[in-house]
């Protein structure tokens, strides 16, 4: 046999096989994938036998695409910490907050809150977590009207002059008790008679909370008179103006009766009274 007729016997036979082998294949896949009742794939087992292969185990590199599909997982940016509170809020137009501290208290704070919901308007108040404790449903009220609750500490110690743990274990069970009553973390905190520390501003943006202070002191705690307080709010309105009052620690009479003659005329002014909105990065 010439030699060119022996190669071209060896390159025709060498092409049988391989196109046998490729329907070998074809069948082989065919038998691992079928569409199901509801047009689904089911995958069924190879068909035993010596011409049975194991399949090769994927390597890691392939089972990890380069690019995901979906969109990007993002987490909250870390709570920057602070070297002094903010003492008003940006908005639109003329936007003021209305804050409340020390409470809840279930002589007065349910008083406010139906005043707030007659005019169906949002405020803030800094509780104490030790004044959580036994009014946890006045939090949960708070929560269901659209309020925004922040932290006051447990017992309303001045910080400055506790160790850095006692400062963290202040605003650590309150945080906790808050979100059992209230149903979230706050995000917001408030130091007791406005005396802030450079562990305070460290310890609240670990828990993820803000510093907010106010512009306008309404020294309702003093009882000066329900007029006087209402005074010092109307004269002191302006946008962005954050209002400090009272709804416990003390006989907070006035205070509720100073809300309800103040705030429909800051309304009929032409104020917005609303909450303020974290921004994360």
């Amino acid at each position: 046999m010439k030699k060119d007729q022996l190669l071209t016997r060896l390159l025709t036979r060498r092409g049988a096989l391989l196109a046998g082998a490729a329907a070998v294949g074809a069948v082989g896949t065919a038998g691992l994938l079928s569409p199901g009742s509801d047009g689904e794939p089911v995958r069924h087992a190879p068909a035993a036998g010596p011409q049975a292969r194991r399949a090769h185990k994927p390597s890691a590199y392939r089972l990890q695409p380069l690019t995901g599909y979906g969109p990007p997982r993002t987490t909250p940016g870390r709570t920057l910490v602070r070297h002094e509170p903010f003492l008003r809020v940006s908005g639109r137009g003329r936007t003021m907050v209305l804050t409340f501290d020390d409470g809840p208290d279930p002589r007065y704070t349910p008083e406010i809150l139906d005043t707030l919901a007659k005019y169906d308007v949002r405020a803030m108040f800094f509780v104490c977590g030790e004044m959580v404790v036994d009014n946890k449903e006045l939090l949960a009220r708070m929560a269901d009207e659209g309020h925004v609750v922040g932290n006051h500490t447990w017992s309303h110690p001045l910080l400055p002059r506790l160790r850095r743990r006692q400062i963290r274990s202040q605003m650590e069970r309150t945080c906790e008790v808050i979100e059992e009553a209230y149903g979230e973390r706050p995000l917001w905190f408030r130091a007791p008679y406005g005396a802030w520390n450079r562990a305070a501003f460290q310890l609240g943006a670990e828990l993820g909370m803000e510093p907010l202070a106010w512009t306008v002191d309404t020294l309702d705690w003093t009882t000066p008179g329900t007029r006087t307080i209402v005074g010092r709010v109307e004269n002191g309105a302006a946008p962005g103006v954050v209002v400090l009052s009272h709804d416990a620690g003390g006989d907070r009479t006035q205070s509720v009766r100073a809300l309800r003659a103040y705030l429909p005329h800051l309304l009929d002014s032409g104020y917005h009274i609303t909450v303020p909105r974290r921004q994360f990065a």
